[in-house]
Formats: C-alpha cells, structure tokens, sequence
C-alpha cells in the first residue's frame, strides 16, 4: 500500500454516481449479458480516467460492477431467498426513526417497506463476478497515471446483516459461515494485485439499537463480527488492507451515531494497514480529537474524510487542507491519506449529490492535499 511519502495522497471510499448511459443498460430487461460487459468495460476505464484527472491518486472501479454497497453480495452467494415483510429498519436507523418519522419517510419509505432475505441453505460465495471486476480495474490501470487501484468488498457485519437465519440456527455459525464465503472475494482482490477495502458500516450502525437495550448486548455482537472479519483476512498482508467504516451515507441527522471513541478499539483491532473513517460531516468533524487519546499503531495509517457526501457545499481546498493538516499533526503525515466520508451512490441508482457537485469536491480535496503538503513539507514539495 502507498503511503504519504513526501505528499499527501489522495483517494475516496468506492461508490462513485454511475451515468445516466451506463445506467440505461443496467435497467434494461432482460438485460445483454454482452452488451452488460462492454459497457461495463469501457465505463470502468473511463471512471479510472476521470478520478486521475480530477486529481484522485489511489482509484477504483466506481464499485461500477455493483449493484449496491452492500446487497450485491447476494447476488454472488448461494443459500438467500427474498423474504416479504420482514425487513426491520430500526436495526439501522436506531431512535431517529421514532423521533424524525416525516423525515425518515420522505427519505427512507421505499427502502423501509423492501422485503428482506432469508438465509435457506450452505453459503456459497460465487468468484465470477469480482474476478470481472478486478480484471476491469487491471485493463483501466494501463497507463492510467493511478498510484494504485482498490476494489471494494463488504464485512461481515454489514452482509445481510438483516437477514434471517433459517438454515445455520446458531448466530456464530451464520456469522461465521458468511466470513468464510466472504474471504473468498478478499482473497480475489487481493490475487489481482490491488488492495482490499473491506466496507463496514453496520458495525457502527448497530450501535444505538443495541445499546438500548444493553451495552453489553452490543459489544457482544460486534465482538463476534470482528471477530469472524479477523478469520476472513488471515493470509492477507495487512499492507494490502484499508477498513472502512462510516455511519451511513443517508440524509438524515445523524443524532444518535456511534460515538468514534466506543468503538474505535474494536476497529483498530481488524488488521489493515490502513482505517477509512467518516471526518468532515459536521457530526463527526470534531472527532478527530479521538487520536490525541487513542495512539494509531505502528506502521498503520489514517484516511479521514475529508470532503463529505452529506452535503452538496463544496469544500473549500483550504478547509480540507486544514483538515488534513490537523490529522498530520497528530499522527504524523506519512500516516495520512486523504479520502471521504462515504460513498457517493449507496445504491447504483441511487445518487447523494449531483455528479458534477462530486466531481467538484474530489478536485477539491486534491487541490486541499496540495496545500497541505505545501504546508506539511514545505512549499517545494507542493
């Protein structure tokens, strides 16, 4: 993994707004599976194209390949079948469902009343579509300019994480069972010569509906979720790893979030080299305080985010430098990457901020890393 040798380097979390003409062919029905994977292609390596242009150094395939964050797992496992009528969104939305109701109507109701999955048989992870995926970032590297290249892969925490389980009846063998079908897509991404990023949000969303009933109930179920990401990575270097783990990428006021400080023990126990994690939306700026008390390891290293999903003000390059050079401060700026809160399109269709608002703030957060390292190096290294 690249680190901030003699500059800051700049990356994102993954999911990047698909266009509107990629879009059109994946909601074609039925869809052409040929047609599907040249366009796939192509629209790869123009994402790759646009990242280093707007100044973005470790890149991505946009998570193009995906179908969201998360669920796109299940369609590479077998043992699921969907479910009607038990998705249960307090798992995730904690007490702001019971105290912003309009709010989380307006902009959760689809996905609140989506039907759920079941878990029915032995889960069985599927390498086809990852090895697609890692073959496309391969081909759209070429001669790119990239400093390196990432693909993206979920937790085990956050695979669905709201499923039932009617097969396995033993939360641990579930858990475990999904690790161990999950390392399969770590261990292509790695295979393929780019670093894993392993997505994690559930672990921090889980919180304010566990703790209410128990602190201890939480922890419990975290604990055994790092636990089997832990097994799930074993053989991988951890200089081949990043983590990230946010608060969700969804409009809504963020009051009752995991505080970093709780769980920021059981993060820095998955062994990555590096930890992505929400900086600059405005319920977690100040969070940066966390690392005047909790030392990072050794050799490990921060990408904070520092331009947000969370609202379409772009950042000025010198608030993101400020941001930047704070962290460098305190942790030392070999050990800072600058990145983002979050995704940008949770969902392929489903987009936070307008494309050229995106577009925007990734060449602010490069122009913000060139000032920092102007400030950190001195103004030859800018």
């Amino acid at each position: 993994m690249k680190r901030s040798v003699d500059r800051i380097l700049t990356t994102h979390v993954g999911s990047i707004i698909r266009p509107e003409s990629f879009l059109a062919l994946v909601n074609q029905k039925p869809r052409d599976p040929q047609a599907y994977a040249a366009a796939l292609h192509d629209a790869v390596a123009e994402v790759v194209r646009n990242q280093v242009a707007a100044g973005i150094d470790i890149v991505n395939d946009g998570e193009y390949g995906k179908s969201s964050w998360a669920n796109y797992v299940l369609e590479r496992i077998k043992g699921f079948q969907v479910r009607e009528g038990q998705f249960d969104p307090r798992h995730w939305l904690g007490r702001e469902l019971e105290r912003f109701p309009e709010l989380v109507e307006a902009e959760f109701g689809q996905y609140v009343k989506r039907p759920t999955q079941a878990c029915i048989g032995a889960i069985e992870y599927d390498t086809t579509a990852v090895k697609r995926d890692a073959a496309n970032l391969n081909d759209a590297l070429k001669n790119s300019g990239a400093t390196e290249g990432f693909l993206t892969a979920v937790a085990p925490a956050s695979a669905a994480f709201n499923a039932v389980d009617d097969y396995y009846h033993d939360e641990r063998k579930y858990v475990m069972a999904m690790a161990e079908a999950l390392r399969q897509e770590y261990l292509e991404v790695y295979r393929a010569g780019h670093v894993l990023q392993v997505d994690d949000a559930v672990l921090a969303n889980m919180y304010d509906h566990l703790v209410q009933k128990n602190p201890k109930d939480y922890r419990k179920w975290a604990e055994l979720r790092v636990e089997a990401l832990i097994h799930a990575l074993r053989d991988i270097p951890a200089d081949r790893i990043r983590y990230h783990v946010c608060f969700g990428s969804w409009h809504l006021p963020h009051t009752v979030d995991a505080p970093l400080e709780e769980i920021v023990d059981l993060i820095l126990q998955v062994p990555a080299q590096a930890y992505s994690l929400e900086a600059a939306n405005p319920r977690h700026e100040h969070e940066w305080r966390v690392w005047e008390r909790v030392k990072l390891p050794p050799g490990k290293i921060l990408i904070p985010g520092v331009i947000t999903h969370h609202v379409i003000t772009v950042e000025h390059p010198q608030v993101v430098a400020d941001r930047i050079v704070r962290f460098a401060r305190i942790v030392g700026r070999e050990n800072v990457i600058a990145g983002s809160d979050c995704g940008f399109a949770q969902q392929e269709t489903l987009r936070r901020v307008h494309p050229k608002v995106m577009w925007a703030k990734f060449e602010s957060l490069a122009e913000g890393a060139r000032l920092a390292s102007a400030e950190l190096w001195g103004r030859a290294a800018a």
